[in-house]
């Protein structure tokens, strides 16, 4: 499984909008994505709109190949289009980001245990 880590930028002015459109995705998009292969997926915004997301994948172009298939990915990317700075769909508009630390692969790579050790 690979992480990956993208940004994007809201709108200042829709923030709130946004924050209540993810307090409560659909069920068949939430479905979607676990079915096209996205993982552990959290998104994180800032108050300027820096949107921060993080997901796994054990492949991420087929995952968003399936993703761009089903039927409610076109439905939720026009909904969503209008909260971003940049126009089109917005989850082709992900700027990936280079990982350069993680601690369980550093630990694990000097021989440590990632279970703290305790006082």
């Amino acid at each position: 499984m690979t992480r990956y880590c993208f940004t994007s930028r809201v709108r200042p002015d829709r923030l709130d909008e946004y924050r209540r459109a993810h307090a409560a995705v659909w069920p068949d998009m939430l479905e979607a994505l676990r079915d096209s292969g996205w993982r552990n997926y959290s998104l994180y915004l800032s108050q300027d709109g820096l949107l921060v997301g993080h997901f796994e994948s054990e492949d991420y172009p087929a995952a968003q190949e399936a993703m761009a298939a089903t039927e409610v990915n076109g439905r939720w990317q026009a909904a969503m289009s209008e909260f971003f700075v940049d126009s089109g769909n917005p989850d082709e508009g992900f700027v990936l980001l280079e990982e350069v630390f993680h601690l369980e692969d550093q630990l694990a790579a000097a021989g440590l245990s990632t279970t703290p050790t305790g006082d």
